[in-house]
């Protein structure tokens, strides 16, 4: 079974979104990442986090492959923001390589699947009646969050020390 046309498109524009997010905060040093932007106390280290964990790792490797561990750490627990908040030791560095590792690994779960196919678990205590019942559902819901994500990240990184991701002359 191989990556049919439409999971190649999404898998495409999903890729560009975390170039995105990853360029954009692209030169921080550490004390800028873990700066607490907005008055919620968030952080780009609390979003690096928060894609690496309860974006990639938990739709890719749970929903859409059931990694045993994975489904192992999601049940039983109610949905939260604790991926936001950074752990003691986490860096930005170490989070941008956990969050690009955890995007590889997506990707090779989504090498072997077809848009049409459903979720190998879905996590029914977190979620209620709502429920994602394809890969191109999974696909276009990360790729939303994510592009989303830039956008914050965007924002704060201006906030930051004024720099802009995209800019458009004229």
């Amino acid at each position: 079974m191989g990556t049919d046309a439409e999971v190649s498109v999404l898998r495409a524009a999903l890729r560009a979104q975390r170039e995105h997010v990853l360029g954009a905060l692209e030169g921080l040093d550490e004390e800028q990442v873990r700066r607490k932007v907005l008055p919620s106390g968030w952080s780009c280290l609390g979003l690096l986090r928060h894609l690496a964990l309860d974006v990639e790792r938990f739709w890719f490797r749970g929903v859409l492959a059931a990694e045993p561990e994975v489904v192992a750490s999601v049940t039983g627990t109610k949905a939260g923001d604790d991926a936001w908040r950074p752990a003691p030791g986490d860096t930005g560095d170490g989070l941008r390589a956990l969050y690009r590792a955890e995007a590889e690994r997506a990707d090779e779960i989504l090498g072997g699947l077809t848009a049409a196919e459903a979720p190998a678990w879905w996590p029914g205590e977190l979620f209620g009646s709502y429920r994602l019942r394809t890969v191109r559902e999974v696909l276009v819901h990360v790729l939303t969050e994510t592009a989303c994500h830039a956008g914050h990240a965007d924002a704060v990184r201006e906030l930051i020390d004024g720099r802009q991701w995209l800019v458009l002359d004229g």
